[in-house]
């Protein structure tokens, strides 16, 4: 992890610093990752993705290596407002994104930003993991729903170790099991700058998500940018049950489904992944 570190860049967002990885040459690829880490959760595709792509990976503010302001609003819209501003920061035209779990919620505020307003940067094509597309199915452990409540300010810097890996082992397949020096890297990223003191805040994106269903979904409904979904199956907070909800509604939508694979696709099964990554993106 201290390598993912050194190899990346800061970019200043209403004074707060926003960390993010800019590697490679050829088409732009944005990496959206989730929470409650960081863009290190795209460690195991970089080495697979970059010979083909410039990825730029940035940490939301409040996670990974990025700066963690207790009184921060970390809504989706500051999420995708910082997101754009770093893309027109490298003056890029068009990207293609990939996105996770919270990610997915930051790609459909920028598609409905974009519904709304011209943005500088256009995105060419969509691959979405693991994610509450459809935030009706989306289900919440019951940490997130804990910090998510009033107790959430207090629980979140008292939150055991133990507990912790406990509801992550939870999200992967019973064959892909997290090792320890994974957990030790999730913990370093949750504890890094003081960071257990705004999950409460950052981990309720998917609360407002609720009120902007129609919104976000009908954004990705409307959307004429090409879309691919790769699914960890098992994942018990959007796996097997978010993909049929969305096809519900899209029916015709190019799905990946990875048996047995938990909610971190790109850790768990990293070669199936980051080739249906690389098959949609022509590479």
């Amino acid at each position: 992890m201290k390598c993912w570190r050194q190899g990346g860049r800061e970019f200043i967002w209403r004074g707060h610093r926003l960390f993010f990885k800019d590697e490679g040459s050829g088409p732009a690829v944005l990496l959206l990752h989730g929470y409650p880490t960081g863009s290190f959760d795209w460690h195991a595709q970089w080495p697979m993705l970059v010979p083909h792509f410039r990825l730029i990976a940035p940490d939301f503010l409040g996670l990974g290596f990025s700066d963690k302001p207790p009184q921060h609003d970390y809504t989706l819209s500051n999420h995708a407002e910082a997101v754009d501003d770093l893309l027109a920061s490298l003056g890029l035209a068009d990207v293609r994104v990939v996105a996770h779990d919270l990610g997915v919620r930051v790609a459909q505020e920028m598609l409905a930003t974009r519904e709304a307003q011209q943005a500088s940067c256009a995105v060419k094509s969509l691959v979405l993991l693991n994610g509450a597309m459809c935030p009706e199915a989306y289900r919440p452990r019951m940490i997130q729903r804990l910090l998510a409540s009033p107790m959430g300010a207090w629980l979140g810097p008292r939150i055991p170790r133990a507990a912790f890996d406990r509801a992550l082992r939870e999200l992967f397949g019973k064959q892909t099991p997290p090792p320890l020096d994974l957990l030790d890297d999730f913990w370093s990223l949750v504890e890094l700058g003081e960071g257990r003191r705004v999950t409460h805040a950052v981990g309720r994106f998917w609360q407002p998500h609720l009120a902007m269903r129609d919104r976000l979904v009908g954004a990705l409904l409307r959307s004429r940018v090409a879309l691919r979904i790769i699914n960890g199956a098992a994942d018990p907070n959007s796996g097997r049950h978010m993909v049929a909800r969305w096809l519900a509604l899209a029916p015709h939508t190019d799905v990946v489904s990875l048996e047995g694979i938990g909610h971190w696709p790109q850790i768990e099964d990293a070669r199936g992944t980051a080739g249906a990554i690389l098959d949609f993106l022509g590479a």
